[in-house]
């Protein structure tokens, strides 16, 4: 008698961040890559092997992997011959001697407190106290007398431990010590809290490539530097879900074409370099999902792709079928590429709700609404998948202990629970799930089912202008033939970091002036970066600040919180 079918539930983690590399001169310009890394790719990780029933796909961002793959590189060479680190945070930390320049110390005071108050200030103590005296501190300039070396070397360190990774708290006797000791750090402390970072961005990848050789999950990854890969092809996409978008002047992205196969192949590479293998699938960046953007992942061999659910559902209701279900696989009628829609209210609970819920109950609830779906889908279970999708990084530091206790449970009751069984995309294929066949998608994205948070806002449509005319004359500079063919490349590749979605992501004035600020300043030194490289003068606009922003909610690394 054959096996009873399970509800098949797949949790797939995204990891990304933005190039906050400054090519030209290899600075780090934000923390965040590194500080992440730390604190959730190392506990992602942990989970993981920790519960042999586990099991997930793991998404990564390839230019993600260039950037852990620099900073671990980085700190081996200070540790060893002492370089100096190109990461301000990092070099502070790690210096014998710290900046003598009032505003140098201020700002660093300041980045050591863009953190979760919650989570990751308020639990420890000391941190607590550091933070209150550096906020008055700050308010009150006339103080800066009491700005000692001790005074900074305690807020860098705590800062430092509140971003660990709890499996690494839990695990490592020196985080351990410095915890117990508290205040007063010497250098060799800080000595041996870099001994421990390092320690981490140099495993941390290593890890996910060992439980993927395992089985125990299964590696995808987005195009390169993930680009909006449906506008690359087509800005006037973005009508077929919002026609009443207010759209750039820039009428066509030209070349787009060319661009999406180039970040799709150099993923590729980047990918395989790192983890030794070829994935089968890929979280096309922001889920932006197009019917012209299906052959470029075919022709590439993926054999799924995953996107929102409202692009499911506006793709149905366009065809007048709103009433099937979405917890399927479904295939474009002339496409070997299977698409799985992520479940947006599973995963936004996941991703906004669940935090402030003790860890049982918000694991109960979730197991209550996958059974409600599995009685629902009863007659036809072996078809039925629940794609459970977001953020593998920005969740967890509004959860206490970085998620640890929800996490554990997560895949203890998924992984045990007899309806369900815990799979991969992949796996799923290979068990023969059938799909579902439509005519076209209805362009759009994981938000909303739009691409309204990439463009149709005035500064987001700016940014489209600028990035359009530095294609025109990338475009220009490479028909004339008068720079190296190394020089091509670099520019190939920094107009790729140029074409990434987080930009748009954050100019809007809905969005908080720090982060805004942070992004735009970001954009415009990669643009010029990309005129530099070129051998061409930068237009005079890219000195001038062009979005400001204004509100909007702000997590631990500064930025607004993400679902995916």
């Amino acid at each position: 008698m054959s096996a009873k079918p399970r509800l098949k539930v797949v949790l797939c983690w995204h990891m990304h961040q933005p190039q906050y590399v400054n090519r030209l001169n290899g600075e780090f310009q934000l923390p965040w890559t590194y500080l992440h890394a730390i604190k959730d790719y190392t506990d992602m990780a942990a989970h993981l092997e920790a519960n042999p029933k586990a099991r997930a796909v793991v998404n990564f961002a390839p230019i993600l992997l260039e950037q852990i793959d620099a900073y671990a590189r980085q700190l081996k060479a200070f540790l060893s011959t002492g370089e100096q680190i190109r990461d301000p945070l990092l070099c502070a930390l790690s210096s014998v001697v710290l900046p003598a320049d009032l505003e140098q110390r201020i700002g660093l005071v300041k980045d050591c407190l863009r953190a979760n108050k919650e989570r990751l200030v308020n639990r420890f103590v000391p941190y607590r106290r550091l933070a209150r005296m550096a906020s008055w501190l700050i308010k009150n300039p006339y103080t800066h007398v009491y700005w000692n070396d001790q005074f900074l070397v305690d807020m860098l360190v705590w800062y430092h431990l509140a971003w660990m990774g709890e499996s690494v708290r839990r695990s490592e006797p020196r985080v351990q010590a410095l915890i117990k000791k508290g205040h007063g750090f010497l250098y060799q402390d800080r000595r041996v809290l870099v001994e421990v970072i390092s320690e981490q961005l140099d495993t941390v990848i290593s890890r996910y490539r060992d439980l993927a050789r395992q089985g125990r999950i299964e590696l995808s990854m987005t195009p390169y530097a993930h680009p909006i890969v449906p506008l690359l092809l087509d800005l006037n996409c973005a009508k077929e879900a919002m026609p009443q978008v207010r759209m750039p002047m820039l009428k066509q992205y030209e070349g787009g074409a060319e661009r999406v196969r180039w970040h799709v192949q150099k993923g590729l590479e980047t990918f395989e370099h790192f983890f030794g293998i070829r994935p089968q699938g890929c979280w096309p960046s922001e889920g932006g999902v197009s019917t012209d953007s299906m052959p470029y992942y075919a022709e590439a061999g993926f054999r799924w792709i995953a996107g929102g659910e409202n692009v499911i559902r506006n793709s149905l209701g366009a065809l007048g079928r709103k009433e099937e279900p979405i917890h399927r696989v479904f295939a474009l009628d002339d496409s070997s590429v299977c698409c799985f829609f992520r479940d947006d209210g599973l995963s936004d609970l996941v991703g906004f709700t669940y935090a402030t819920w003790h860890a049982d109950d918000a694991v109960a609830n979730l197991v209550h609404h996958l059974k409600n779906i599995a009685q629902v889908q009863q007659s036809n279970l072996h078809n039925s998948v629940v794609s459970i999708v977001l953020d593998g990084e920005n969740a967890w530091e509004y959860y206490p202990e970085n998620g640890y206790y929800f996490l554990s449970a997560l895949y203890e009751q998924l992984g045990s629970d007899p309806e369900f069984e815990l799979t991969t995309f992949g796996a799923c294929l290979d068990q023969g799930v059938e799909p579902v066949r439509v005519a076209r998608w209805v362009a759009g994205s994981w938000v909303y089912g739009t691409f309204s948070t990439w463009i149709g806002d005035v500064d987001k449509n700016r940014a489209w202008d600028m990035l359009g005319e530095a294609k025109a004359c990338f475009d220009q500079v490479v028909q004339s033939q008068r720079i190296s063919e190394e020089r091509i490349a670099a520019a190939q590749k920094q107009l790729a970091v140029c074409e990434g979605s987080d930009w748009f992501w954050w100019f809007g004035d809905y969005n908080p002036a720090s982060t805004v600020s942070d992004f735009e300043r970001l954009y415009r030194m990669q643009l010029v970066n990309l005129y530099q490289i070129l051998g061409e003068q930068p237009p005079e606009y890219l000195s001038h600040v062009f979005a400001h922003g204004g509100g909007g909610e702000l997590d631990a690394g500064g930025v607004m919180r993400r679902g995916s």
